[in-house]
Parts: C-alpha cells; sequence; structure tokens
C-alpha cells in the first residue's frame, strides 16, 4: 500500500520564520517535520512513501535521498509542481496509486492515529475514500454562561463542539477520478464524493495537531522537549 504525502505547499505562515526551508522540513524537535509523519506510518508497517513535491522539492528530496528510513522502507519524490493544488499533485501520480488501495496526508499533521483502526474502518463502510476527522483544541478559553448571562466557570482550550478534516485519509483508486490537474482535494472532489455518498469519516479522539503557522511548531517543539509527543510514543522506525 501508497503512502502519498502532500509536501508541495508554500508554508506562507510559517516563512517569516524559515524562509530558506519548506515547510515540511521545518524541525521538530531536531528534525523535519516530515521525518514525524513518515515515521508515524513507518512504524506501523508501511513500507512505501510516495512525496509529493513542489515548492523547493529539490530540498525535501535531498533530505529524502539522505535520511535511513530502515529496513525496507522506500521513499521517493515526485515533482508535481509548484503551483498544484493538493487535488492536482494526487491527479499528478494517480498511474502509480492506481492498482490499490492508498493512504494520504500532509506533511505538517501529527497524530497518535491507529492506521489499523483507519483502514478496518474504510473497508467496513465500503466508501471511496474516508477522511480522519478531528475535534481540535480551541485557541482561547471559553466562558460558561447560565441563561441570565450569569458566568458560571471557565474552560481552558476545550475541543470544539464540530469535527473537521484531520488529514489522514485511506481512498480507493476510484477516487482518483473525481480529481483533476486544477482540484483542490478539500473542496470539490471531497464534496462531490460525499454528495454521492462515498465519504465515510473515522473520528480520531486522540492527539492530533497540525503545524500551521510559527506559533503551532513553537508548541510542537515544547512538547517534544518536555517528553510530551504522543505522535512519537511506542513509534520506533523498524530497524
Amino acid at each position: 500500500m501508497h503512502v502519498a504525502i502532500l509536501c508541495g505547499g508554500r508554508g506562507t505562515r510559517l516563512q517569516e520564520h524559515s524562509a530558506e526551508l519548506p515547510k515540511p522540513l521545518v524541525e521538530i524537535g531536531g528534525r523535519p517535520i516530515l521525518w514525524h509523519v513518515i515515521r508515524i506510518y513507518a512504524a506501523q508497517g508501511l513500507r512505501s512513501f510516495l512525496l509529493l513535491t513542489g515548492y523547493r522539492g529539490e530540498q525535501v528530496a535531498e533530505f529524502a535521498a539522505a535520511t535511513d528510513w530502515g529496513d525496507g522502507v522506500v521513499v521517493r519524490c515526485i515533482d508535481t509542481g509548484v503551483d498544484t493544488p493538493t487535488g492536482g499533485r494526487l491527479w499528478r501520480v494517480r498511474d502509480e496509486l492506481s492498482g490499490a488501495p492508498f493512504l494520504a496526508t500532509y506533511a505538517d499533521g501529527l497524530a497518535d492515529l491507529d492506521l489499523a483502526a483507519l483502514r478496518a474502518h474504510h473497508a467496513r463502510c465500503d466508501a471511496l475514500a474516508t477522511v480522519t476527522v478531528v475535534r481540535p483544541e480551541l485557541p482561547f478559553g471559553v466562558a460558561h454562561l447560565d441563561g441570565d448571562d450569569r458566568v458560571t466557570g471557565f474552560s481552558e482550550k476545550p475541543r470544539a463542539e464540530h469535527w473537521i478534516n484531520g488529514g489522514f485519509f485511506c481512498m480507493q483508486p476510484a477516487a482518483l477520478t473525481y480529481l483533476s490537474e486544477d482540484a483542490v482535494l478539500e473542496r470539490e472532489p471531497l464534496e462531490r464524493m460525499a454528495a454521492d455518498g462515498g465519504l465515510s469519516a473515522f473520528r480520531h479522539e486522540g492527539f492530533w495537531a497540525c503545524m500551521d503557522t510559527y506559533k503551532d511548531a513553537v508548541a510542537l517543539n515544547d512538547r517534544w522537549a518536555a517528553g510530551d509527543a504522543p505522535w512519537a510514543a511506542s513509534l520506533p522506525l523498524p530497524s
């Protein structure tokens, strides 16, 4: 089973602090976040990785080539264009992904995700695609009010009530027919699959974080330094 990782974005909200690096190479605990993402999959038995590169893709390719990923793990980089949107990147490697179900994710999200459970859920639902959904931690504290607008208490950064796209997908090759060269995966393709009844959701209640801003990168580095990195717990790379 291939794992396609979208590595082509510019990461504009991080560039003020990492102007010389593509987003997948911004470091968490001394290693690029891309290393952590691949590690999540490799530690759970996945061996074939396609890095769909774009912005500063040559740096991603150099990193991939210079890294020892462990026995049997193959990491290949495919240049999918600097300005290609997310769905277009998968569309450009449709021939590589057409033979069997595949996994896909972004290069900036971390989770203590049970991939076997995700794949089993996808198989049970008989869906074209399954998206992992999460309830992110809100960035602010929440005030609790009674009917008379009196404050009854506070919750410090609780989880959101609504589910959002957590970025860990399992897909059938037929899902690729919903894509095109200029498709943004999260918009029209997923919306059409949902409308056609072909999109399922796998609810992940555990840890999840996305490195979208410099503040996010600092928070993840702080967790790593404190020994509180749930995405890495008991997930060593295979020897």
